[in-house]
């Protein structure tokens, strides 16, 4: 290719040649990876409808919606955290001679996050007073779709079982301060739990 006469290439050449050299020589630090910054709700809590057959106190930028997918169940509810894109599942069942069975159903479907799990640690929930007894599980990872779970019992006559979802891409590093935040309102959801009907004496 032939370049016209009145372009002096020599001339380019070395201008583009200073550019990438002083670019070159320009200090570069990459951007540690970063997160959206999460603005935190102040907490407030109110107690849960009585017409469930246990109450507790949730917090008021959560809300309660009917899970509509076990329309049999009455008292199977989502409790909503909108601003966090999390969802906590609450199942509840009468017990019917069948207490070890729903324990181990609880435990399995903890434990089958354990291939993404760095850890998996178990809280005792022990209330003698209100007849409130189980176990929290959380559980810590990358990739855990569910980092906390639990089950409350009377061992008798209540049986209920929460487990936490986020609708986003598993990633609890990002997601740790949201995790953190939750856990002090499920932790106050179940020390303020009482069940609504007498539980019969053991």
């Amino acid at each position: 290719m032939k370049f016209p006469s009145q372009i002096n290439l020599p001339l380019i050449l070395t201008l583009f040649l200073g550019i990438i050299i002083q670019s070159c020589n320009t200090d570069y630090m990459p951007k540690p990876r970063g997160y959206f910054r999460i603005d935190l709700p102040e907490k407030n809590y109110i107690a849960l409808d009585s017409t469930y057959p246990f109450t507790f106190d949730y917090p008021v930028y959560a809300r309660i919606i009917q899970d509509t997918l076990s329309p049999d169940q009455p008292y199977w509810f989502n409790l909503d955290f909108p601003q966090f894109k999390g969802r906590l599942h609450m199942s509840y069942k009468n017990i019917d001679g069948n207490l070890a069975e729903l324990v181990e159903d609880t435990r399995t479907m903890a434990y089958k996050h354990i291939n993404k799990a760095s850890a998996i640690d178990n809280r005792l929930i022990y209330n003698r007073q209100d007849s409130v007894y189980g176990l929290i599980f959380e559980i810590e990872g990358l990739g855990v779709a569910s980092p906390y779970q639990f089950f409350v019992t009377d061992s008798v006559q209540h049986f209920l079982r929460g487990a936490m979802y986020f609708n986003i891409e598993p990633n609890n590093d990002s997601l740790a301060p949201v995790i953190e935040f939750l856990k002090k309102d499920f932790d106050r959801m179940i020390s303020s739990l009482k069940w609504n009907s007498e539980p019969r004496k053991q």
